[in-house]
């Protein structure tokens, strides 16, 4: 007979309701109500507090098939066969990830018709699969970060079944699964949460009110973010997860909530036998994210690292504004790509005070930091979710690519810029209680007004035709010079398997030469070099040796004493002697 249980200890009372028939659930001194109810293995189930006749849905929910605010419905992560067995896994360290959201990935938006693109994945040579959030969110459609139901995989996707045949699908071609976890906030629609405990703390963040871990009764609440994290690796077999915003998690006990889940991720991971990896996305150039346990630091696999993409956008865009102001020097892209940080512990004009540590790079490798020329975020938070192929050439976009790619940090590419996609990303919501969805376009025009874009430029959230134009128009691929840069991609990141110096993690063997004034950089890999032309004119590189890969018909050799010359937004990849 199932046991039904549930964290409530702010109500006086709690009823379960099954299929529509109310039993008695037994309280526990430790908050927890439990009751023993034979039903059938999909039953749909919630619970009544006090005396709100309202049917609530259950806080570790593992399916919503009416939406957040309907009854659960039970799902047994047991009795799905994931059919994986042959899968061994791998670490993230030094792989080229693919980030991509389940619901303009393809034009029906679904893991199953994901699952039909996988083999073009492969083909690209991408290592990992990144889903965008997936747990259960209010509407049909959005970016998924508001998040009410951490548990549940979001319906219209294909759910948790939908879920786990594109994780089989994906382990059966070699490819890992690394899903966007949030727990640093929850979504406006669909939260009951505090009715049944104190899931809240008193510290907002850009989002929402702040979770609970430090707080009274947070012991509980830590490890309804912990048990959440596991169950992803556990139940569905995914390979790690992406920690959206970690600044944004407020916790100053003594042993931090991701050192806790390290740890636990570790344990399970002995347990499982195959690698289990966790990213953070952090703002705070913080090392002690990615420095080991041992050493004092949470030991988190890897962290996005958005100076990266920052140095190596403005120098190719010229763009300044906002967090760009205090890049787009050769010099600074130069210091990012050796340094792994531009602030570190500089000033940074754009919050008015010193941000950032020195990273050990003795100590911690490149691969633990990522790379990528744009991700969801740096496209669908522009005011009209512009991506840089729309207001780069492919010249430059070949450059950004480039630079990512042949560095030594671990990769990531955002769907569609492999082709130099067309369509934009934009912000998309799909709230149906219409004072949200108002909000939400508003607030979105006075965001981007305050930045200085005109209000009446930036798409409607809630209009389907934002989320539409968003969706990835797979027919581009065969286009010209579409095709042409999917090529070029595809030759980057099969250098970074085929030649060995490609592999070499420490920042203290990367040499980069650049000259300030004719706007090139060489990045040295062992005998690997990858000049760049970020300029419009014509010049002379000191890079010569075997042709490896090319963008713009560089010449080489032919530059006189300087070696090779490469024509406006080009590239050169060589095979030389060691260090040139």
């Amino acid at each position: 007979m199932p046991e039904f249980a549930v964290w409530a200890p702010v109500p006086k009372l709690v009823r379960l309701d099954v299929d529509g028939q109310l039993h008695d659930m037994t309280a526990g001194d430790d908050g927890w109500w439990r009751a023993d109810v034979d039903c059938a293995p999909d039953a749909r189930y919630g619970f009544v507090l006090d005396d709100d006749p309202a049917v609530l849905p259950d806080p570790r929910s593992a399916r919503q098939p009416d939406g957040v605010h309907e009854r659960s419905q039970r799902w047994d992560a047991s009795a799905v066969q994931c059919s994986d067995q042959q899968w061994s896994g791998r670490s993230i360290e030094g792989a080229v990830i693919y980030e991509l959201h389940t619901g303009t990935f393809t034009a029906e938006g679904t893991f199953d018709a994901a699952i039909d693109k996988l083999d073009y994945l492969v083909g690209l040579g991408v290592d990992f699969v990144e889903l965008m959030p997936v747990n259960a969110f209010n509407g049909t459609h959005g970016w998924g970060y508001d998040g009410v139901l951490w548990y549940a995989v979001h319906e219209p996707y294909g759910g948790p079944d939908g879920l786990v045949r594109l994780v089989r699908a994906c382990h059966r071609r070699g490819l890992g699964v690394l899903i966007d976890a949030v727990f640093n906030h929850f979504g406006p629609s669909g939260n009951y949460l505090p009715k049944f405990g104190p899931y809240l703390s008193a510290v907002s963040n850009p989002w929402g009110e702040g979770v609970n871990l430090a707080g009274p009764d947070a012991d509980e609440v830590r490890r309804y973010i912990i048990e959440c994290a596991l169950r992803w690796m556990r139940d569905f077999h995914i390979d790690g997860l992406r920690l959206d915003a970690v600044h944004a998690l407020v916790d100053n006990t003594a042993i931090h909530i991701l050192e806790e889940i390290a740890t636990e991720t570790a344990a399970l991971s002995a347990v499982l036998g195959r690698p289990l990896s966790l990213i953070a996305e952090s703002d705070l150039n913080d090392p002690r994210l990615i420095t080991p346990r041992d050493r004092g630091g949470y030991g988190l696999t890897a962290q996005w690292d958005d100076d990266i993409h920052h140095a190596i956008h403005t120098a190719v865009s010229g763009e300044r504004q906002g967090y760009y102001a205090d890049f787009g020097s050769m010099a600074t892209l130069a210091s990012t790509l050796q340094n792994g940080y531009f602030h570190a512990g500089t000033y940074s004009s754009f919050r008015h005070r010193r941000h950032g540590r020195p990273l050990d790079t003795s100590l911690i490798p490149a691969t633990r930091l990522m790379a990528y020329t744009t991700d969801h975020d740096q496209v669908g938070n522009r005011a009209l979710g512009d991506r840089p192929s729309q207001y780069l050439d492919f010249g430059q976009l070949a450059v950004k690519a480039a630079l990512a790619l042949g560095s030594p940090y671990t990769a990531m590419l955002f769907m569609g810029e492999e082709w130099g996609s067309s369509h934009p990303f934009q912000f998309f919501s799909s709230h149906p209680e219409p004072e949200l969805a108002i909000a939400t376009a508003e607030g979105r025009k006075a965001e981007f007004a305050n930045h200085g874009w005109d209000a009446d430029d930036v798409p409607d959230p809630q209009d389907p035709q934002t989320f539409l134009r968003s969706k990835l128009d797979w027919d581009e691929l065969g286009d010209g010079e579409h095709a042409r840069l999917l090529a070029f991609y595809r030759g980057l990141i099969a250098l970074r398997d085929t030649e060995p110096d490609m592999a070499d993690p420490w920042l203290g063997h990367l040499v980069v030469d650049y000259d300030e004034d004719e706007r090139w950089i060489v990045m040295r890999r062992g005998r690997v070099a990858i000049a760049c032309n970020l300029g419009e004119q014509t010049v002379d590189v000191p890079v010569s040796g075997e042709v490896l890969l090319q963008w713009g018909n560089p010449t080489v050799g032919s530059g006189g004493t300087s070696g090779s010359v490469l024509p406006g937004h080009s590239v050169l990849v060589t095979l030389t002697g060691a260090n040139g």
